[in-house]
C-alpha cells in the first residue's frame, strides 16, 4: 500500500476551495497453476520416472539461477507465480535493568543496549519518504551559524540562562547540570533525548548543546547583527520572531507528571477516542477554552469575553486549578473529555503553550488568538486551513465572528478542524517528533568546530539512572514512554531549506489570509452596527 503523501497542497487564499487528493492502493495476488494428468496402470512406473526426472532438473535450474518462466510455455494454461511469504522480524525488547537493595543506580557495565542501528526495513518505501515540511524550519533555526560554524566559546555563553549542558560521545549522553528547572522540565527533556538515542542507537554524531527549559527566549537577534556576531547557540521550547533561541520539541512529549498528562503517543490515542463520541456537527456551538489565566495578561483579557448577563460573545471560558484538580486525582482534565464544542480556543500563557497539541487535535476548528511565540512545528501550519485566527487587539468582537461565521459555513468550519487535526495525527506522531530532533541535532553537530569530549563534571545519562530510582506518576511515565527497541526504519528524509523566494511567499501568504479574515470581521461588525 502506498503511503498517504503528507505533504500540504497550495490552497486557495479563498477559503472553502478545497482540493482533497486521494492515493489509491493496489496489490497483487499469486495464481498457483497445478500440473496434473490422467494416467493408465499401465504406465505408472514409467510415468512416475519421467516425473522425477522432470522436477529433478527444475530443482537444479532454481539453484542455479538458471530456472525461466518460459520453459513451461504451452504446459500450464495460466500464468504462475512464485511468491514467498516474508516473516516478520520480531524486534529484540531493552527492558530497565535497575540494581535492587537500595544500591545506587548506574549505568549498567554490560549495557545491552545497542550501539549501531541496524534497520530490518530500510528500503521499505515509507522510509524513503520525506519528512513533513515543517522540518524545513531547521534550517532556518541554524542559519545564523551557517557560514561561521559554532565554536566552544558560542557555547560557553550560552551557559548563562542554561539549565544543563548536554554531550553526545560515542552514542552516549553525558549531562552537566547548573539549575533546577521548573518541576521535572529538564528530567522529561533529558529523558526524551535518551529514548531517541535507544530509537536511532550510533547514528548521531558526537555533539554539545546547552539547553535553557524556561519558557521565553533569551537570545536577541538585535545583539548579534554584524556577520562575525557569533550568538549564543541555545536550545530551548520556543521561540519568536526577534530571538535566535533554538527550537526543540518539549517536555510533554513524554509525559507531563505535575498535570496528569500523559506521555504524546497515548494522550492522542485518547483525543482520537473522544472525536469518535461525539461528531463536529453535535458538538456544542460555542468556542471553549480552559486553562490558568493568572499566567499573564492577555489569558486574563480572554476571561472578560465570558458569557454574562449582559454579553454573550459565543464563548464558554472556564478557569483552571490544577491544584484543586491534583487533589481531585485530575478527574476534570482528561483530555480526551475535551473535545465536545465545535470550536477551541489557544491563547498563549507567559509564552508558547504546550496545550496548542491537544487543542489541534479535536477535530474542531481551533480559533488561535494571535500568538507572538512559536514551537518546532507551529510555523507549518497556515490560517484557513488548519484554524482560524483571532485578533489579539479585539478578542470577544473577533471570537463571537469566527463562531459566527462558522455556524453559518459549517461544512468548511467542520473541514477546517479536520485539517489541524489530520495534521496533528499524521505529521505530529511520535514517530516524527523523534525524527525532528534526531534531524535538528545532526544538522547542528554538522556546524560545530570543534571537538566535544566528556566534562570533567559530567555524569552518564541512560535509561536506568533516571527511571529506576523514579516514584510513582513519573516513573509510570518514563515506563510508557520509553523505546524498548532500535526502530525496523531509517528516518523520514530531510527536506532541503527554503529559497528565499519561497519563503517569502510562504509567509506573506498567511499574512494576506489573516487579512482577509479580518477583512470580513470588518464588514460583519458593520453591517450589525
Amino acid at each position: 500500500m502506498k503511503k498517504k503523501d503528507n505533504r500540504h497542497q497550495k490552497n486557495s487564499c479563498w477559503p472553502w476551495q478545497w482540493q482533497w487528493h486521494w492515493h489509491g492502493s493496489s496489490s497483487a495476488s499469486g495464481l498457483y497453476g497445478h500440473l496434473t494428468a490422467s494416467q493408465s496402470p499401465s504406465r505408472k512406473k514409467q510415468t512416475a520416472a519421467t516425473f522425477f526426472t522432470f522436477f529433478l532438473f527444475v530443482g537444479a535450474s532454481v539453484f542455479f539461477g538458471s530456472f525461466h518462466s518460459s520453459i513451461f510455455s504451452g504446459i500450464v494454461p495460466q500464468t504462475s507465480v512464485i511468491t514467498t511469504a516474508k516473516l516478520p522480524i520480531k524486534q529484540q525488547e531493552f527492558d530497565l535493568q535497575c540494581t535492587k537493595h537500595n544500591v545506587t543506580q548506574s549505568c549498567p557495565v554490560n549495557y545491552s543496549n545497542p550501539t549501531t542501528h541496524n534497520p530490518t526495513n530500510p528500503d521499505r518505501p515509507s522510509n524513503l519518504s520525506t519528512c513533513p515540511s515543517y522540518f524545513r524550519w531547521i534550517h532556518e533555526d541554524l542559519r545564523h551559524w551557517r557560514d561561521s560554524g559554532i565554536t566552544k566559546d558560542m557555547i560557553e555563553r550560552a551557559r548563562k540562562t542554561a539549565h544543563f549542558r548536554l554531550v553526545i560521545v560515542n552514542g552516549k549522553a553525558y549531562v552537566e547540570k547548573y539549575k533546577q528547572s521548573i518541576q521535572t522540565r529538564d528530567k522529561f527533556t533529558l529523558w526524551g533525548i535518551l529514548q531517541l538515542l535507544r530509537l536511532y542507537p550510533g547514528r548521531l554524531p558526537d555533539l554539545e548543546l546547552m539547553f535553557d527549559c524556561n519558557d521565553r527566549p533569551v537570545v536577541r537577534a538585535r545583539d548579534f547583527r554584524g556577520p562575525n556576531s557569533g550568538p549564543p547557540p541555545l536550545f530551548r521550547y520556543c521561540s519568536d520572531g526577534s530571538s535566535l533561541d533554538i527550537v526543540f520539541p518539549d517536555w510533554s512529549f513524554w509525559g507531563w507528571a505535575e498535570t496528569n498528562i500523559r506521555p504524546w503517543s497515548n494522550v492522542l490515542k485518547d483525543i482520537e477516542e473522544g472525536n469518535k463520541r461525539t461528531k463536529w456537527k453535535e458538538r456544542v456551538p460555542y468556542a471553549y477554552w480552559r486553562g490558568n489565566p493568572n499566567v499573564s495578561p492577555i489569558r486574563k483579557g480572554l476571561m472578560t469575553c465570558n458569557v454574562s448577563d449582559k454579553n454573550d460573545w459565543n464563548t464558554r471560558l472556564y478557569v483552571q486549578d490544577w491544584g484543586q484538580e491534583s487533589k481531585q486525582n485530575f478527574k476534570q482534565s482528561n483530555l480526551g473529555d475535551q473535545c465536545s464544542h465545535r470550536y477551541k480556543i489557544y491563547i498563549e500563557g507567559w509564552a508558547w503553550s504546550v496545550s496548542e497539541k491537544y487543542i489541534l487535535a479535536c477535530d474542531s476548528m481551533t480559533l488561535i488568538v494571535r500568538p507572538r511565540y512559536y514551537d518546532f512545528f507551529s510555523r507549518g501550519m497556515v490560517p484557513m486551513q488548519h484554524y482560524w485566527p483571532i485578533r489579539d487587539n479585539s478578542k470577544c468582537t473577533s471570537l463571537k465572528f469566527a463562531v459566527d461565521w462558522g455556524n453559518a459555513h459549517t461544512e468548511k468550519a467542520e473541514a477546517i478542524g479536520e485539517a489541524a487535526s489530520r495534521f496533528i495525527r499524521e505529521d505530529l506522531k511520535m514517530g516524527y517528533v523523534y525524527d525532528y530532533m534526531f534531524h535538528l541535532l545532526n544538522e547542528y553537530a554538522r556546524l560545530l568546530r570543534f571537538k566535544p569530549s566528556i566534562p570533567a563534571g559530567a555524569l552518564e545519562l541512560c535509561s536506568e539512572t533516571m527511571a529506576c530510582s523514579a516514584k510513582g506518576t513519573w516513573r509510570n511515565f518514563m515506563e510508557e514512554s520509553m523505546v524498548k527497541s532500535p526502530s525496523d526504519s531509517i528516518p523520514c528524509s530531510l527536506p532541503p531549506p527554503y529559497d528565499p523566494p519561497a519563503l517569502k511567499n510562504f509567509t506573506d501568504t498567511k499574512v494576506k489570509l489573516t487579512r482577509q479574515v479580518e477583512a470580513w470581521e470588518n464588514e460583519y461588525w458593520k453591517k450589525i452596527n
